[in-house]
């Protein structure tokens, strides 16, 4: 029997306060048009799951997301009144692991966008499964529980000239 030729069908799952702090935290911002144009073309990624707390008043940057090819997954944000300051907390970790299993039928590959060690189960699965592709770290400073799986691992600052 002839084995038939089919295309890899990757997706990603983005961590989008890890990637924008871990980026920052290098001194520079990333284009996300030019971050889904470079999964697209360098990994083949169909879909992008961009994981993002949701604030009413960032409706145009949402808007902006979905056309440059982003399905967001919102989670209700939390406001925390700490002094005069009023700090934002959307964790989207949970989610993440639950749409990167609620998908697990639909790909054969995933990516994973972030430098947490809250998704070492999540990556640990995945590599077991031989359904990890890469781990894109958006720092050098990333969790010593996905070090095991070095080999997968891609810091995304080998991208800031095509990403910044």
């Amino acid at each position: 029997m002839k084995k038939t030729n089919k295309k890899l069908i990757t997706y990603a799952f983005i961590d989008s306060q890890n990637l924008n702090l871990g980026v920052r935290s290098q001194g520079w911002r990333l284009d996300f048009t030019k971050f889904r144009i470079l999964l697209s073309e360098k990994y083949l990624v169909k879909k992008a799951f961009l994981f993002i707390g949701f604030i009413p008043k960032n409706k145009e940057l949402y808007a902006k997301l979905e056309k440059d090819g982003f399905i967001l997954i919102f989670k209700p944000v939390i406001e925390n009144k700490i002094h005069p300051k009023v700090k934002i907390k959307g964790n989207v970790d949970a989610e993440l692991v639950l749409h990167a299993m609620i998908q697990y039928p639909h790909y054969q590959k995933a990516i994973i966008v972030s430098g947490d060690g809250d998704f070492y189960c999540l990556v640990e699965y995945l590599y077991t499964k031989r359904k990890l592709a890469k781990v894109i770290v958006p720092s050098r400073k990333y969790s010593s529980l996905l070090r095991k799986y070095s080999n997968s691992i891609v810091n995304i600052s080998l991208f800031k000239r095509k990403l910044a």
